[in-house]
């Protein structure tokens, strides 16, 4: 009846708007001046209303049941009510003098005891618990942390305790356990799950459940940026203030319903990444350069700048176009999975609402750009899941913390209760400090003042409290678990509550504790109870999946490949020199990059691209110097024209072979790179070779679909046995003479040829032997160049009878007959790897995979070391 009380109670419904209220200064004037009431100012104002009219109540009877603690407004309430407005008010509290468990409502209770009439105790009561278990729980209700207590025994394991090796194992745990209970007849209704927080490790929770095929329920409170909806809605805000980043743009165009084939935005995001696109509007350049417009981005920037109410109406029609993309035309019900969308979309009409509001009243509270909007919407929040299933009819255990399972109700029971992640520190919780002075301050404030500032709560015991409370709920069984080490393998030490526990029984309750390790895969334990057989041992999958013996030898995987039309397709394999050598080092690598091939997600990395610039440049650079002098060959007179042609091909390439994605390392890199171009050009002027370079980069075996440049006119080159070679070769330098010479260009590393074979490095080999064949020259030496580096001096092989006489390192050159051999070697190791594809031998070889040792793919190979 209190006209105040007509207000609109803004944060009755959306809590983050209220939290981000609360948190300006002037938050009680800023309501005043609104003419507006939170939920808290609107109790304490019929309140009032009350105490100046009593008789606006009546005498209607008032019942406060199931409170396990009041607020001091809860109590102004029950003072009113009773001794003001005269109803007959009854307060239902658990609480016994004396009782080290229930210390922590000692003080409530003190309160209410002065403003009782009468004051009736009831008697211990035990009969809730089911027979077989009555004398071990009722001990633990009536003993709980009190002094000199006899232990008890518990012959039918109403009490039991899991201890998990690390988070996941305790939740296998407690899921086997629950399963065993299912299958034993017991409704999921029946159980309940206790954990702290159980919303931070929901995902997890859910995983282990669902595996082990145990409904569940859990409610927890989400973000409205946590739902694929809102991630879209705030994505595209951001990127109609031109604040987005990639991440915003793709939140927006991954929107269920919004593409019609939602793969687009994967590629997307795979070409902005290689392109090193950071922010929404480069993205979105890219996507229009092939696609069609992003006009609603449009939309939302053209209605900020036409103030806050038609961003707010413009926003409300995205999140509703966004809801109903994927359900347009198909009159569809809306899934158990779908529920969250819904509420999402509920959520954020609701503060849009209340945020239009506000701008009628005042309109520079209210953000008048798309950004500012998308973070006070970012604060909503939304209730996801469901708290259903205990007491109910849902068919799902239901996963509650401790105080949504005492504001059930005091009287609530389940049949089996499990506590979970009882860890020192999280249950009991650490005390929090005092916002606002130090315990020494506010007593010397008390003393000299008579102020008395609110006494600092108890905190453990409140928790031993909440302990008691929660462990004198289940009827027949209650479980009590905790992990030993954390996700990182850091040791966590279990709660002194769980020690507590075990003090009220025999010792075998600790020693019967059920154990799994971290990392088990099987459903065994290292600790079983003696006499029974553990539940944690029924199965946690399926029953169609048979149990693994965790006694028997499993067998050795085979890596062989069987797929026939997989093989045909090896046994008519075109391999370049890489691929082999990648097959060389390890076929299981070579599976990975050369067969699956997944496209990368990260841009190339700096060093292949500054390569692919350097080919390019050299290439041009000498077909230049062809052209304008008659001759490719570097001397010392052509070096000045080699160095103007050097910075031109750099210039007019960089663009196909982007040095970085990062813009302010570009400049650097480029300088960098020219200087060692430089370098390497005078180096090779002043080698005085002989020799013309006549092809550069060289292709043969390659099609039109190839992606290194399209078709060759020369056709791949037979090594023999039907095994055909392909390939790109750097450089080529003849003497008119018919003898040749093959280049391959490195960045710093060369090996010499008495390293080839051991290393695996058959590239220069495989050419010189391409060259013969395919050219028809002789190849009288092959070296690997390095363009970088201290030592820019060529390593490889030069035939000591062939002809031609070049400075080389010493110990590369050799006679006709070891060069042959050595090519004749590198082409039989080709061969053999061809063969062993062909085969399909996919055999790991962890100590040549990676170049340092080590498996490259372990998650593939599963072969580390």
């Amino acid at each position: 009846r209190d006209p105040e009380a007509e207000c609109t109670d803004l944060g009755d419904q959306d809590a983050g708007a209220k939290t981000r209220l609360e948190a300006c200064p002037g938050f009680v004037e800023t309501l005043e001046r609104l003419g507006r009431v939170d939920s808290e100012q609107r109790a304490v104002r019929a309140l009032d209303a009350l105490r100046r009219e009593p008789a606006l109540w009546g005498v209607t009877p008032v019942l406060f049941y199931g409170f396990d603690d009041l607020t001091y407004l809860q109590l102004d309430a029950i003072e009113t009510l009773g001794r003001v407005g005269g109803a007959p008010v009854t307060v239902s509290l658990t609480y016994e003098p004396g009782r080290t468990a229930l210390a922590g409502r000692a003080a409530t209770f003190a309160a209410l005891a002065a403003l009782a009439d009468e004051h009736r105790q009831l008697q211990a009561y035990a009969d809730y618990y089911a027979p077989h278990a009555r004398a071990a729980l009722s001990h633990l209700e009536r003993s709980l942390f009190e002094a000199r207590t006899e232990r008890a025994q518990d012959p039918a394991g109403a009490v039991r305790l899991l201890e998990g090796g690390g988070e996941r194992a305790e939740l296998e745990l407690v899921a086997g356990e629950i399963a065993a209970l299912l299958a034993g007849g017991m409704a999921p209704e029946e159980i309940a799950v206790v954990a702290r927080a159980p919303g931070a490790s929901a995902e997890l929770l859910a995983e282990v459940f669902s595996a082990a095929g145990v409904p569940h329920a859990l409610a927890r409170r989400r973000r409205l940026a946590d739902t694929a909806l809102g991630r879209a809605l705030l994505g595209a805000l951001r990127c109609g203030a031109d604040t987005g980043t990639l991440g915003d743009l793709l939140a927006w165009l991954r929107a269920p319903g919004l593409l019609e084939h939602p793969e687009l935005a994967d590629r997307l995001e795979l070409e902005a990444r290689r392109a090193g696109a950071a922010s929404a509007s480069q993205a979105r350049a890219l996507w229009e350069r092939t696609h069609w417009r992003l006009d609603a981005i449009d939309q939302l920037a053209e209605a900020a700048r036409r103030g806050s109410a038609a961003l707010i109406d413009r926003t409300e029609r995205e999140l509703q176009w966004l809801f109903c993309a994927p359900r347009r035309r198909a009159a569809s019900v809306l899934g158990a999975d779908e529920l969250d969308e819904a509420r999402a979309l509920a959520a954020g009409r609701r503060a849009l609402g209340e945020l239009r509001e506000l701008a009628r009243v005042d309109p520079e509270m209210v953000p008048a750009d798309a950004a500012g909007l998308a973070c006070w919407l970012e604060e909503v929040e939304i209730v996801s899941g469901q708290a259903g299933g205990w007491g109910s009819s849902t068919g799902a255990v239901a996963v509650l913390d401790p105080l949504s399972l005492l504001d059930a109700g005091g009287g609530r029971r389940v049949r089996a209760l499990f506590v979970c992640g009882l860890q020192e520190g999280v249950f009991p919780a650490r005390p929090r400090p005092q916002p606002f002075l130090a315990e020494e301050e506010r007593r010397r404030l008390a003393e000299t003042s008579g102020l008395l500032l609110g006494e600092r709560a108890d905190a453990l015991a409140a928790e031993r409290y909440v302990l008691y409370a929660i462990v004198s709920r289940p009827q027949e069984l209650l479980v009590l678990s905790w992990h030993v080490a954390d996700d990182d393998g850091e040791p966590t030490a279990r709660s002194l509550f769980v020690d507590d526990v075990c003090d009220l029984f025999a010792q075998g309750l600790l020693d019967r504790c059920l154990r799994r390790p971290m990392g088990a895969v099987d459903d065994s334990n290292d600790s079983v109870e003696p006499g029974r057989v553990p539940v944690s041992n029924v199965p946690a999958r399926p029953a169609s999946v048979a149990p693994v013996d965790a006694g028997a030898t499993l067998p050795a995987r085979s890596a062989n490949l069987t797929d026939e039309r997989l093989l045909a397709q090896l046994r008519a394999h075109v391999w370049s020199a890489s691929s082999l050598e990648v097959w060389i080092s390890c076929p299981v690598r070579w599976f990975a990059e050369r067969l699956l091939r997944p496209r990368a997600l990260d841009p190339d990395p700096e060093p292949f691209a500054r390569g692919g610039l350097a080919h390019a440049a050299l290439k041009d650079t000498l077909e230049g110097l062809a052209r304008e002098r008659g001759s490719a060959r570097l001397t010392p007179a052509s070096l000045g024209l080699a160095r103007e042609l050097l910075h031109a091909a750099l210039q007019e390439n960089e663009a196909a072979y982007p040095l970085s994605v990062a813009p302010e390392r570009v400049p650097g890199a480029r300088r960098r790179l020219r200087a060692d171009l430089e370098r390497y050009l005078q180096h090779a002027a002043e080698a005085h070779s002989p020799l013309e370079p006549t092809q550069l980069e060289l292709g043969f075996g390659f099609d039109d679909g190839d992606e290194r440049g399209g078709a060759s006119d020369l056709a791949a080159f037979d090594l023999g046995d039907g095994v055909r070679l392909r390939g790109r070769i750097d450089r080529v330098d003849t003497d008119g003479a018919g003898r040749a010479v093959v280049y391959d260009y490195k960045g710093r590393a060369a090996p010499s040829a008495a390293r080839w074979m051991s290393e695996g490095s058959l590239q220069v080999a495989l050419y010189m032997r391409a060259v013969e064949g395919l050219l028809g020259l002789q190849a009288v030496g092959g070296f690997y160049q390095p363009l970088a580096g201290g030592d820019l001096r060529a390593r490889g092989v030069l035939d000591e009878d062939g002809g031609v006489q070049l400075e080389c390192v010493r110990g590369d050159a050799h006679d006709h007959a070891e060069v042959r051999e050595l090519l004749d070697d590198a082409v039989a190791a080709a061969l053999a790897a061809a063969e062993q594809a062909a085969r399909g031998e996919l055999q790991p070889r962890p100590r040549t995979c990676a170049y340092n040792g080590g498996c490259m793919y372990p998650t593939i190979c599963r072969c580390e070391r």
